[in-house]
């Protein structure tokens, strides 16, 4: 869809990034006098940025998010993570004004923001497809939010701070270069400049980096995280890529289903997933059917044999998660821990691992992650090899079999959005 705006024909996008920049327009011009943020004083922590107090939205008979309750601090790289139709975006905007609560408060730097327009709020918002405006150049890009501040900013400092931007996203020598000119990383880099030059509290970044290559999409993952680190305000990014939310973020809030599922660093919601949906969706992971028996420490499988867990579990049907790389491939049974046999259904080659599909009677189908070098005999394992899956028991995390069912139903719950 295209809009009509006072400066041409732009995408929907292109036209809420112009609104967003644009400080309110005439409206701005008549009833906002301060370049300060509006908001209502609550009584808040100073030390966190962003905090959603028992938010709930519905569209309609629809609830997107539901009694989301969530505390940003400041400096922080928050990375909003989950599948489409999760809540994730609802929750961003709602950040960024583009939509309000229907119940709770959302709260920036300690003000409540319920009802404050996105260009009265201390945020700027990077969007997925950029939104820069084409007959502009990048220097205008850049300028264009700065010309629209109550009071004006003189045009000597408004050049002083695009410049400092441009550097800042290491296009210093590209002020006069037109965006259809430029590669889909500089413009992404162009974005990031605009959103900055205005200083907000909290940027917002709408999944940047989904239309780039995976090369320019790691480089772009480490740039990112410098110039966050340089800034030093708070990021907020939406994404469903996993990889993306771990490598950059500091702290990993995991959605499903409009509620978090998790919040943690990237390591403590991999390494120790609060349930079978995170460990499911954050990485890849072996379900193991089992039974926690009387004992509270044996696990027996569906093959009939045992293993012993790690930790003391509650009896009753679960599923045990393993990670791929948590297995060791071997043509020779191990000496200690747990092991399976089984047979080398299929390899994918990756460079410096690679990937394996092993089939064991019994128990089903497992993927192993393995480095190409790890084996004594052999650079690889040919399919229709029998090979053996050994594994410290210590790295089995344990569900109650009722947490695959509510899986189900959030699925269909979110494709429903």
């Amino acid at each position: 869809m295209r809009l009509n705006t006072s400066l041409g024909v732009y995408t929907a996008q292109e036209a809420q990034a112009y609104s967003f920049l644009n400080d309110g327009g005439n409206k701005a011009a008549t009833d906002c006098h301060s370049n300060q943020p509006q908001g209502t004083d609550v009584v808040s922590t100073s030390t966190n940025d962003i905090e959603f107090r028992s938010v709930t939205k519905n569209y309609g008979s629809v609830t997107a998010v539901t009694d989301i309750n969530l505390t940003v601090p400041k400096g922080a790289f928050l990375a909003l993570l989950g599948p489409s139709g999760c809540g994730k975006t609802t929750c961003l905007r709602m950040i960024g004004g583009f939509e309000q609560p229907s119940e709770g408060t959302v709260l920036i730097d300690g003000r409540e923001m319920n009802g404050v327009p996105a260009y009265r709020r201390p945020v700027n918002m990077v969007f997925q497809h950029y939104a820069l405006f084409p007959h502009f150049n990048v220097e205008q890009n850049v300028a264009y939010g700065l010309k629209q501040m109550r009071p004006r900013i003189g045009s000597t400092e408004i050049d002083r701070r695009v410049a400092e931007a441009l550097e800042m996203v290491r296009l210093g020598g590209f002020a006069k270069r037109r965006i259809h000119e430029m590669s889909g990383g500089q413009q992404q880099r162009v974005a990031l400049a605009r959103a900055i030059v205005n200083r907000p509290s909290v940027l917002l970044l709408d999944e940047p980096l989904a239309a780039l290559d995976k090369k320019l999409r790691s480089a772009m993952q480490i740039e990112l995280q410098t110039l966050q680190r340089e800034l030093g305000i708070t990021f907020v990014l939406v994404t469903h890529d996993q990889e993306e939310a771990l490598s950059m973020a500091d702290v990993v809030c995991v959605m499903s289903a409009g509620r978090i599922r998790q919040l943690g660093s990237p390591q403590e919601v991999y390494d120790r997933p609060a349930d079978l949906f995170v460990a499911d969706f954050v990485g890849k992971t072996n379900r193991i059917t089992a039974a926690a028996e009387a004992d509270g420490t044996t696990l027996r499988l569906a093959d009939g044999s045992a293993i012993v867990a790690g930790k003391r579990l509650a009896p009753g049907d679960v599923i045990a998660a393993l990670r791929p790389e948590a297995i060791h491939l071997t043509r020779k049974a191990a000496a200690s821990g747990a092991s399976f046999k089984g047979t080398v259904t299929h390899r994918i080659f990756l460079g410096s691992s690679a990937e394996y599909a092993v089939s064991v009677p019994g128990l089903g189908d497992f993927l192993i992650t393995a480095d190409r070098r790890s084996m004594n005999e052999s650079d690889l394992v040919e399919p229709g090899e029998e090979v053996f899956l050994g594994f410290d028991p210590a790295a089995i995390h344990v569900f109650p079999a009722s947490n695959a069912q509510t899986r189900t139903r959030e699925q269909h719950h979110e494709q429903g959005l």
